[in-house]
Parts: C-alpha cells; structure tokens; sequence
C-alpha cells in the first residue's frame, strides 16, 4: 500500500501541541491526545443585512461592509449610503441611468461611469462619469468609449473601465476595450482576450480579475497586471449579471448571475472553489469593491436584499478514520 511519505514526500511530524503558522491541509500526530490531526478550511456564508430603501435592478456599487454605496437602477439616479447597520437615501446621480459601472473604497468616496440611459427607447449607452465624496455627485471627465453593462474596479481616483456593450438597440456590439482612470482623465488601454459585457470584476489598476459576462453566460476569467490581461482557470459555473469584489489579482469574489442565480464562487489566484449560496439570489446586483473576505451584495434582480459576505475561516479537525 502507498504510505503517506511516499503520496506527499515527507513523514507526518509529531507534536505535543499544535504546531505554529499552520496552513490549509496541514496534517500532524497530536502526540498528547494520541490522534491525527490537519487543518481545515470550511465555505463561506452569505448574512443577511438591513434591506435597501428602494428595491432596484442593474445597479452599481462601491465601499466595504461597514461603508458601502448603492447608485443607480432601472433608469434611475438613487443613492443610498450604508454604515454597517442601515441604508440611508443620499443625493442622486446627476445623470439617471442603470448598468452603469462603480468603484471606490467606501461611502464618501466612489466613481460611476457609463450604463444605460433611455429605457424602452435606443438604449444610449454613456460615456458620463461622476465622483462622489460622501455628500454630492459631480460630473468629471467623460469614458473615451460610450458602453453599457461595463465593469468596473479600483478606487475613485484609480480605476479600470472593462468590457460592456457599445453602441444603441437591444443588442449591442461587445466589447474587451479597458480603460485607466487617474483621478482626471480616463486612458484607453490593452483589452480583454475576450470580449462580453455584464461580467464582475475586483482589483485595483495594477492587479486586477474579470470574470464572467457575455450572451450568452461565459466562464471565462482574466487577469490584469497593470499592462496585459491574461486568461486564467475559469468559473465553475459560467454567468453574467454577477457581482464581484476582492483586493486584488490573488483574491476575488463572484455571485449571483442570470435567472436569480444564488452560486457564489472564491478565487485564490490559481482556481475557483464554490462556496455557500446567497440567501436571495439575483442578477445585476450592485457590489462592494475591497475584499474577498468581507463584501456586500446590494439589491439586483428589482429587490432591496442586502447581505455580507462571512469569510471562511480555518480550523483543526482531528482525522478520525
């Protein structure tokens, strides 16, 4: 028969207490209690929040768990603010729109830009771009190319533009064309190897991920170093409409997706690894940008759920056969 040292090239180690910086799949002999030990990492959980004031579809969002921001919705400019606890209604967007793209780190600092203007008309897409700093939106410099169902990630004065649908009708062309914004001007750079619209993404402008997007759903991702994308393991489960969040190329978070999907999947920088649903599953919800293990899902699907993402945790389990 196999043994251990032979499967993983090393023996199991002893110990009398559990030994320092462990790291998931660790595995030892607990010599004081006499059983075989290794450390575990269980999925995370989705919890639900205080819901939204306004329930909305095709939305964006920015900020983190204790500070996150909602805007626009099915042809609509409201904004909410969220202090960990409750929602709050701010001032809107100066101009109305939905499938529109945010970024930003929390709720008095965040970047919308592009979507969709006219509902039951040419469905324009924008190239309009507004900054908010906790009290109004103000219009800065316009997209270099007009889209809806782009995505977007960074902060409000370092963000990424990706992907989206150009031009008017029900079926617009897709697009792979990335754009850099520096805090004035938005810069055309290297696109994406495929093509798609309403996909997720998370990262900053030097160490970023897309994912998902595209009619119909793709499972491919991507991810960006500051200068190329590059194709990466994909999805479990291909979508579009999903959200995203995560800090950087290493560590991302994607849910929900077409039909009221509930699936939400972590990414650890080589694989995707499915995890615990969402409680309400929706398509187009508006995400929190900064991390993998803390995000807020806000609305999608014409809802006012909200929910915080409960990053896993790791434990010691004893092997028991």
């Amino acid at each position: 028969m196999t043994d251990y040292k032979t499967i993983h090239g090393f023996k199991v180690r002893s110990y009398t207490t559990d030994p320092d910086n462990l790291t998931t799949g660790q595995v030892w002999y607990d010599k004081t209690n006499k059983v075989l030990q290794f450390q575990d990492q269980g999925a995370g959980a989705w919890a639900t929040t205080t819901a939204l004031n306004t329930a909305r579809d095709q939305v964006a969002g920015a900020g983190t768990t204790t500070s996150g921001l909602v805007f626009g919705e099915n042809f609509g400019g409201e904004t909410e603010s969220f202090n960990g606890t409750n929602w709050t209604e701010v001032n809107d967007l100066n101009t109305d729109r939905r499938a529109a793209a945010g970024a930003g780190a929390s709720n008095t600092a965040a970047l919308a830009f592009g979507g969709n203007l006219h509902h039951g008309g040419p469905n324009a897409a924008a190239d309009e771009a507004e900054t908010w700093n906790g009290t109004c939106w103000t219009e800065v410099n316009d997209l270099n190319q007009a889209r809806h169902f782009p995505t977007g990630t960074g902060t409000n004065t370092a963000a990424l533009s990706i992907g989206g649908g150009t031009g008017d009708g029900g079926n617009p062309p897709l697009t792979g064309e990335t754009e850099s914004w520096n805090g004035t001007n938005w810069t055309e750079v290297n696109d994406l190897n495929t093509a798609r619209s309403a996909l997720g993404a998370s990262g900053t402008t030097t160490s970023a991920i897309a994912f998902g997007g595209g009619w119909p759903a793709k499972s491919e991702a991507e991810v960006w170093n500051g200068t190329n994308w590059t194709e990466v393991a994909d999805l479990a489960s291909g979508r579009n409409g999903c959200g995203g969040a995560g800090a950087d190329s290493t560590a991302a978070l994607v849910f929900g997706g077409p039909s009221s999907s509930a699936l939400t999947e972590l990414w650890n920088g080589t694989s995707w690894a499915e995890q615990n649903d969402l409680n309400s599953g929706r398509a187009y919800p508006g995400s929190s940008k900064g991390s993998s293990t803390a995000a807020l899902c806000m609305g999608g699907g014409d809802s006012t759920a909200s929910e915080k993402w409960i990053s896993p945790t790791e434990t010691t389990e004893t092997i028991t056969d």
